[in-house]
């Protein structure tokens, strides 16, 4: 029990600090790459940003206008467990950018005459960007706006999420580009884009237990490699028995999951055992259980 609790105590410590890291590197993108280089990102920094150079509003006071609304709408048509991180994650965001936009007047430290200096704002600005938002979705909560919307809409009329997300972010940009020029909406393209690619590769990728999957198909060598594996690798698998739709013979098929540093040791170990095997290998992502992370060590308490 004394062991649980310290382990909650640690992974509640884990996830605040990653909600506090991934808010201020996401508010750092905003007001350092962002907003001087008049770059919209999707949701409310997007809007956020073309409200501060047309009525000089305070971006993050903005942000928290908008997404404050959104999150308790959603915590009222999907309950309050649903929205309660995502409206700590938005207004955390939303205090960094003010504070940091405070602090720099919004202005970064490029020279912006220079449109070179925009598409490294567009470039480094989505990489922080993802980086924060990554770090703050792994802390179980994130920072509100276009998904939350998102999810409302597609709870009420027969829409994707993508199709909804996909539709109020472009309206964002495009009035980026209506304000600030068409280049400029280019940029800021070119800014979510990155962002999108960053965020995935820090929610699955930065601080998981990356492994490999992989499938091996032997007519008659399964057992062999089934036994190698176990011996050489002191991995274990599961074989699966099936049969081709061309030729309807049957088939064995192991299936192996391994970290990166093992597989080229497995693979062989397949080409010693049977040469002609067939073999397809795919990412595995948050490998749990034995030989890898223990389930309790990485799912935390997101009560």
């Amino acid at each position: 029990m004394a062991a649980t609790h310290r382990f909650r105590i640690f992974s509640s410590v884990r996830d605040y600090l990653f909600l506090l890291v991934g808010t201020a590197i996401a508010a750092t993108a905003t007001t350092i790459f962002y907003t001087p280089a008049h770059i919209t990102g999707g949701g409310a920094t997007g809007i956020g940003t073309i409200f501060y150079y047309l009525f000089g509003f305070d971006q993050g006071v903005v942000m928290m206008c908008i997404n404050i609304p959104i999150v308790l709408f959603g915590m009222k048509v999907f309950g309050w467990k649903y929205g309660i991180r995502t409206l700590i994650g938005s207004i955390t965001l939303s205090l960094w950018t003010s504070i940091i936009g405070n602090l720099t007047g919004y202005r970064g430290f490029l020279d912006y005459s220079e449109p070179i200096n925009i598409l490294l704002s567009a470039i480094f600005g989505g990489c922080l960007m993802g980086a924060g938002v990554g770090l703050t979705m792994k802390s179980g909560s994130n920072t509100g706006g276009t998904d939350i919307v998102s999810q409302i809409v597609t709870h009420y009329f027969p829409v994707s999420v993508g199709t909804v997300s996909f539709s109020v972010n472009a309206i964002v940009v495009s009035c980026g580009g209506i304000f600030f020029g068409f280049q400029a909406m280019l940029f800021a393209i070119i800014a979510m884009y990155i962002s999108a690619q960053l965020t995935n590769y820090v929610l699955m990728g930065f601080g998981t237990n990356m492994a490999k999957a992989v499938y091996i198909l032997s007519d008659d060598r399964i057992s062999l490699i089934s036994q190698e594996v176990i011996s050489q690798l002191g991995r274990g698998g599961t074989i699966f028995r099936g049969s081709g739709i061309y030729t309807a013979k049957e088939h064995n098929m192991l299936l192996v999951i391994v970290p990166n540093n093992q597989l080229n040791r497995l693979l062989q170990i397949i080409s010693r055992s049977d040469a002609s095997a067939f073999v397809f290998i795919t990412e595995a992502y948050e490998v749990i259980g034995k030989g890898f992370q223990q389930l309790r060590r990485i799912a935390g308490n997101h009560d």
